[in-house]
């Protein structure tokens, strides 16, 4: 026993991406698939870790959580205003398959102390599942769509990190990340400290403060492969959980 343990704490850490389903061309087919931007795998790669894609397919998320040391919520469709108690708004489009699944696996990642990083959608998830609410459609409320300025093109934003947080440990106090959303943070979810703002306020990052590593970005660092400090992060504190874990187990 002594020996796998050892053998499970030296071991690279998987880590989890959540996917799409969604209709897809590619080669001789258009059928619905499972998929994922690539640049999510190869910043997971480039930070130290493996990336396994998790298909929104099940409700085993405890036995899916046990097989991963981190887990990331990716970028994708909007939260059903439901969860947070909201009649939809006429952009708002989303995949309530994939929420039920990336909610409960989140609930099952922080049961078993799994760290995890939240990445635009990610960032939302994380704060409805903890009973926060979303600002639907940006536009209406900044007027300006600074943060997704046209179908698949990227904005840039200019975040300040709050000091004292992880995040402004791990990027300094101010960074720029490609965004690409039209919701946001309303109300935070119970626990979370906003730890990064755009210039118009927009929450940019949010955090459970302490040792559970559960951190949340509304930018896509995925997009910049040459800087995967986020990435890195949640690959080191998969690899301490899992040595913690394996020294319980002895």
């Amino acid at each position: 026993m002594a020996s796998n343990d050892s053998e499970h704490a030296a071991r690279k850490p998987v880590i989890g991406l959540t996917t799409y389903v969604e209709q897809a061309k590619f080669l001789a087919w258009d059928t619905e698939a499972t998929l994922l931007h690539r640049v999510y795998a190869d910043c997971v790669v480039a930070a130290g870790g493996i990336p396994v894609l998790l298909p929104p397919l099940t409700d085993a998320y405890t036995s899916l959580v046990d097989r991963v040391d981190g887990l990331v919520l990716t970028g994708g469709a909007d939260v059903e205003p439901e969860r947070y108690g909201a009649e939809p708004h006429p952009a708002t489009y989303t995949r309530p398959d994939r929420d039920a699944f990336e909610f409960g696996l989140f609930e099952a990642a922080r049961e078993a102390r799994k760290p995890v990083l939240g990445v635009c959608r990610g960032l939302q998830v994380i704060s409805v599942a903890l009973g926060g609410t979303l600002t639907q459609h940006l536009p209406e409320s900044l007027g300006d769509t600074a943060h997704q300025p046209a179908p698949a093109t990227f904005g840039t934003s200019s975040i300040t990190l709050v000091d004292g947080t992880r995040a402004a440990a791990l990027l300094g106090p101010e960074t720029k990340g490609h965004c690409y959303h039209h919701q946001a943070i309303d109300r935070l979810g119970a626990g979370l400290v906003a730890s990064g703002h755009a210039a118009d306020g927009t929450v940019e990052a949010a955090e459970l403060p302490g040792d559970e590593f559960v951190l949340g970005v509304q930018w896509h660092p995925e997009q910049d492969t040459g800087d995967v400090r986020l990435f890195r992060a949640l690959v080191e504190a998969a690899a301490q959980a899992a040595a913690e874990a394996a020294e319980e187990r002895k």
